[in-house]
Parts: C-alpha cells; sequence; structure tokens
C-alpha cells in the first residue's frame, strides 16, 4: 500500500457517502491551494495516512471549490481538521500544528474507544 491510497479528496456531493458514512473513523483536512498554513502541514497529514492505514481514514476538502461542508461544520478558518465517527465530528483541530497532529489524533481516537497501537 503506498503512503497515499488512505487519502482521498472528498467535495459537497461525496462528503456524506464518504465521510460521514464511513465505517471507519475520518480526519477531513479542510483547506484551500492559497493558504500557506495548509501547505504547510499537507506533507506530516499525508504521511500519517499511510501510518494510520486500517484505523482512520484520511481525506481533504477544499473549501474554495466546495464550500457546503465547511458551512455546515462551522469552518470559519483554515487548515481545521476534523474527526469524524458515526457521522459525528469527535475531534478538531485548528490551525497548521504539524508537530502536535500525530499525538492530537491518537488523544482523540483514544478517547473515542479506537486502539491506535
Amino acid at each position: 500500500m503506498s503512503a497515499h491510497d488512505n487519502l482521498v479528496h472528498v467535495t459537497d456531493q461525496d462528503f456524506e457517502a464518504t465521510v460521514l458514512k464511513s465505517d471507519t473513523p475520518v480526519i477531513v483536512d479542510f483547506w484551500a491551494t492559497w493558504c500557506g498554513p495548509c501547505r504547510a502541514i499537507a506533507p506530516v497529514y499525508e504521511r500519517l495516512s499511510g501510518e494510520y492505514a486500517g484505523k482512520l481514514k484520511f481525506a481533504k476538502i477544499d473549501t474554495d471549490q466546495h464550500p457546503v461542508a465547511p458551512s455546515r461544520f462551522g469552518i470559519q478558518a483554515i487548515p481545521t481538521l476534523l474527526i469524524f465517527k458515526g457521522g459525528q465530528v469527535i475531534g478538531r483541530m485548528v490551525g497548521p500544528q504539524p508537530a502536535r497532529l500525530k499525538s492530537e489524533i491518537d488523544r482523540v481516537l483514544t478517547e473515542n474507544g479506537i486502539t491506535v497501537a
């Protein structure tokens, strides 16, 4: 499995099917092409997508091209990362925090009964 097999780009049209109805928890990166901090976190996000394969799906949605889902979940600043389980938001991280990303993901998953080891 390549590092990016666990990373998908979602749209307003497939957000519900891909994210909200997923049997596996999903982390979504709300970003935009012009956003420097979004580009800064991208390599870490992509690398982690490989590490969590089978435990957590990774998705990205461009907030400029697909504004409905970001509006629905109150995204006011990017990058914002939301973790969904069973269609519900179980974790939220705002701003570029590449050094804390893995520990935050692990904390949210563990608090929600998802084994990360």
